[in-house]
């Protein structure tokens, strides 16, 4: 990271708005929007499509070694292409969804994905979401935000989203795999979820949107790193 390179990191939970507020924020400040919870899906999609399993740590690094992750910047985010392909929404589709977490755990896998996040600086200042942003990708940046709500709060907002794309709503379901993701997050041994050192906590419930973009704003504001 250079020193006209300024990382916002934005980490937390499932369903927490980090997608939401982070796009707003970069949107907000002028910066590049990345989601790099799509760079674990793109690598979850490729093994569904290919038949992986997904627990298998040998043949999901085998792939990594043979695959291409091309990084692209569009419309303001950072995307990628896997092999040529862009896997678009299906990396939105629960085959995905219900895998991600297994992919996610694996030490070559984030090895992997911490590289591609840390060359992303090369496309300027960026507003980056996940989990482990502010602990791994980039501890040294003094923008970490941990973003949480209650999980019932997470939960509706998930499936709203679900309804959206897929025409199904089920609360409780929901409810229930964020619970199970949440305890695979920050049980896992590599990189596991946590509140970064130094990370301002923001709990979005009965916040709205525009109240927790405007926090990070007004912070970026006061230490120089936007335009005021």
């Amino acid at each position: 990271m250079n020193k006209q390179t300024t990382i916002v990191a934005v980490d937390g939970p499932s369903a927490s708005g980090k997608s939401t507020v982070s796009r707003r924020t970069a949107q907000a400040v002028g910066f590049i929007y990345v989601d790099s919870g799509a760079l674990y899906r793109g690598i979850t999609w490729k093994c569904v499509k290919e038949g992986i399993d997904v627990k298998d740590s040998q043949a999901v690094t085998n792939l990594l070694i043979r695959m291409n992750m091309e990084l692209v910047l569009k419309d303001g985010a950072v995307g990628y292409r896997i092999d040529g392909e862009d896997p678009g929404q299906e990396i939105r589709a629960e085959p995905v969804r219900e895998r991600v977490a297994d992919i996610a755990a694996q030490q070559s896998v984030r090895v992997y994905i911490v590289e591609k996040l840390r060359m992303m600086t090369k496309f300027g200042s960026l507003v980056m979401e996940g989990r482990d942003i502010g602990t791994v990708v980039f501890p040294d940046t003094p923008f970490k935000y941990y973003l949480d709500a209650d999980p019932e709060e997470r939960a509706r907002r998930r499936a709203a989203e679900i309804k959206v794309q897929e025409g199904t709503e089920d609360v409780g379901a929901v409810l229930s795999s964020l619970r199970r993701r949440d305890q695979k997050d920050s049980s896992r041994a590599t990189a596991p979820l946590q509140i970064a050192l130094g990370a301002k906590i923001i709990n979005s419930t009965g916040m709205t949107i525009e109240q927790v973009v405007d926090t990070i704003v007004a912070d970026l504001k006061a230490a120089g790193a936007a335009p005021a």
